[in-house]
């Protein structure tokens, strides 16, 4: 660990004048300017990456769309009930946290990122494709024509979607005081994956639309376009489960600041496989169910029902986990109780037990997988678990503090 102080500073008296030498104060007028500099990039960094994302979409998607919607108004009836099953999911998420219900502001701005984040996604994803499918044909060979998609998403798409989705809620809502808990990362992270899937689900739907009319007119399009929105009310909950694990994990990061780098990346490693290896799949369930005379549609249903249902198994065990332990630790004493006339709407009320605010830090678990019980807490709270008993290890401890 690096030490707080330069030796010198640290040998030195309180009195000594160390500027330029051990510590640093603005002074002249460089320093001035320098320091004026660097708070307005502070400032207007994450505005550029948002008006960035906002013209990416603008001039990818905004104008099909807006036509498509325009001329078809089903079809964005379509994309709304294709949303409904990643809402849910991202519904039981957040009923999950048994801290203070997040407010709607920091919900809706992480919603929106993650909506215009997307963009980024499917410019690096189209600007990289070609390095993996340009010199396939249906002459390849069948392992370089499962090898080539695979390399794909384990490499890029699994990785940029995530990351995308992970800084739609690092920009924003992570830097809030109400972000005050390992779990309110999960929250976030899930509310950007349904975000991303929005718009996600948005351009499919229009663009096979678009493609039917020109091809078969519009009562095919408007079947089609039905079709499409079926696939899609599958894939969308797999947004919202693959980031709502790098969100948790994002938020064990910023209470363990010491482990943040390790952390996050193990967070987003855990998302992006999971991401790639459903995009793996799906691409190649032909190859498998057309030999057993098996229908590729109730293929990819029974799969995603399966894939999705145990991931999100796994995700709630995790969850389960921390309202375990914040029980347990009677956490809810020293999170703040929310303030007088607060009615629990998602502005100041309690999601069920009361909450503190936690000024900065970061927290991740370090856990590796599906176990969950390890006995672990992070440094500076938490329980501590024996193994063999689940009885707190520090409750003697506490209560004696506490005058029980």
């Amino acid at each position: 660990m690096a030490p707080d102080e330069d030796p010198v500073q640290r040998a030195s008296s309180d009195d000594a004048d160390l500027y330029d030498v051990a510590t640093w104060e603005p002074r002249t007028t460089l320093d001035r300017f320098a320091a004026w500099l660097y708070g307005g990039i502070v400032t207007t960094a994450r505005a550029s990456v948002v008006a960035l994302a906002v013209l990416i979409v603008v001039a990818q998607f905004a104008a099909a769309l807006g036509l498509v919607f325009v001329d078809r108004p089903v079809v964005g009836v379509y994309v709304l009930l294709s949303v409904v099953p990643a809402l849910a999911m991202a519904g039981l998420v957040w009923k999950a946290d048994v801290t203070r219900r997040e407010p709607l502001e920091l919900l809706v701005v992480t919603f929106s990122f993650g909506f215009l984040f997307a963009g980024f996604a499917a410019v690096l994803n189209s600007a990289v494709s070609g390095v993996f499918f340009g010199s396939l044909s249906e002459q390849s060979p069948l392992w370089l024509l499962l090898l080539a998609p695979a390399l794909y998403y384990f490499l890029v798409v699994g990785p940029v979607e995530e990351v995308v989705k992970w800084l739609a809620v690092r920009l924003y809502a992570f830097r809030s005081e109400r972000f005050d808990a390992v779990v309110d990362g999960a929250v976030y992270g899930a509310v950007a994956g349904l975000g991303f899937a929005t718009i996600e689900n948005a351009i499919y739907i229009a663009r096979e639309v678009v493609l039917a009319s020109q091809v078969a007119g519009p009562v095919s399009a408007a079947e089609i376009g039905l079709q499409t929105a079926a696939v899609r009310t599958l894939a969308g909950p797999g947004h919202v489960i693959y980031s709502a694990f790098a969100g948790y994990y994002l938020g064990l990061a910023k209470f363990n600041p010491e482990d943040a780098g390790p952390i996050v990346v193990k967070g987003l490693v855990v998302a992006s496989v999971l991401h790639a290896v459903y995009n793996t799949v799906v691409t190649n369930l032909t190859i498998f169910t057309d030999p057993l005379g098996v229908s590729a549609g109730l293929a990819f249903i029974g799969f995603v029902v399966v894939y999705d249902g145990g991931l999100f198994y796994v995700l709630y065990r995790k969850l389960t986990r921390y309202r375990a332990a914040y029980e347990a630790s009677g956490a809810a004493r020293v999170h703040d109780a929310p303030a007088a006339g607060d009615n629990g709407d998602g502005e100041e009320g309690e999601k069920t037990e009361g909450g503190d605010d936690v000024e900065g830090g970061i927290n991740v678990d370090g856990e590796d997988g599906p176990e969950f019980v390890d006995g672990e807490a992070p440094e500076g709270g938490g329980v501590v678990e024996d193994s063999a008993t689940g009885v707190d290890a520090g409750d003697e401890q506490r209560r004696e503090s506490d005058g029980q």
